[in-house]
């Protein structure tokens, strides 16, 4: 199994893969916490982080997928994400709906046996994925940042026993991941989860020559369109227009019934929205699985 612990900090076509892949293989990402790890002890806050040179929500990779192509899904199966036993969870001046009069502070989160201890109260972690996307073909984006290529779409049903497909926008996709979360809830109110750094374990499959717009997970029993946009309004509007494509194509029915049939059981959950920092919000579309119809997105 190939180790990936290179770190980059942007999604980018002209990053230099660390590493090759082929359709099948295992691959092992060693992800750093959105700090870079450098927030060693509750003294250290946001405020002292200089992001002038990057730093922000590092991701393990790029890693090249042999045969892939644009026009092409990546299928990435997440096998385990393991944390370490210590995540942090910081709050700064702009960042959430709450943030004025919040001041800078830091607090660690022990981890011991799959539950996290805050303040007395101890709770099950749920380790999921912030970061994690291919390249995107135009522009650079920043890891910080979420778009259809992936990134940062912060949605906590990323986890250890899903499959996340992602559209290949350039020759080899370039996959690459971080940002992972002990534990992390919708929204990420304050900017934070437990932020931690862990080792993700990944298997990779290709789709060929299947139309996708934007990130698709599939759990064991529903399908999410990921999408974004500055405005709430306008990434809802991207997430329907994607999930009724995948609906239609999959039932033969109409775009009439096909929104009817959302309106009765898709529901729209925030993934990240902790303005006014200066992120697009992120949501997800979910809608159950219909047996008697073909899988929203074809499978490997």
């Amino acid at each position: 199994m190939q180790v990936i612990e290179k770190q980059v900090y942007v999604f980018s076509k002209h990053n230099e893969p660390c590493a090759t892949a082929r359709p099948g293989e295992v691959v092992q990402f060693v992800t750093q916490d959105c700090f870079s790890n450098r927030i060693p002890d509750e003294n250290i806050t946001m405020a002292d982080l200089d992001y002038t040179y990057g730093f922000a929500n590092p991701a393990a990779g790029p890693v090249y997928i042999e045969g892939a192509m644009p026009g092409d899904v990546l299928a990435v199966d997440i096998l385990a994400v393991d944390v370490a036993d210590e995540g942090t969870v910081a709050t700064d001046d702009h960042c959430g709906p709450l943030f004025e009069g919040t001041d800078y502070r830091t607090k660690k989160v022990r981890i011991e046996d799959g539950m996290a201890e805050f303040n007395g109260v101890t709770f099950p972690i749920s380790p999921m994925i912030g970061v994690i996307g291919t390249a995107p073909d135009g522009d650079d984006v920043i890891d910080g940042f979420v778009g259809a290529h992936g990134g940062n779409m912060d949605s906590k049903l990323i986890v250890a026993g899903t499959r996340l497909y992602l559209p290949v926008r350039v020759p080899g996709a370039l996959l690459q991941m971080g940002d992972v979360h002990a534990a992390m809830g919708d929204g990420e109110l304050c900017g934070t989860g437990i932020e931690i750094p862990a080792r993700i374990t990944v298997a990779v499959h290709l789709v060929k020559d299947f139309e996708l717009h934007w990130p698709v997970l599939e759990t064991e029993d529903a399908w999410y369109v990921h999408a974004s946009a500055p405005k709430y309004d306008e990434a809802l509007m991207n997430g329907a227009k994607e999930m009724r494509r995948l609906l239609m194509a999959a039932t033969g029915w109409d775009a009439v019934e096909t929104y009817m049939y959302m309106s009765i059981r898709s529901d729209v959950q925030i993934n990240q929205g902790c303005e006014p920092c200066e992120v697009q919000l992120s949501l997800r579309i979910g809608t159950p699985k219909l047996p008697q119809f073909p899988p929203l997105v074809a499978r490997p």
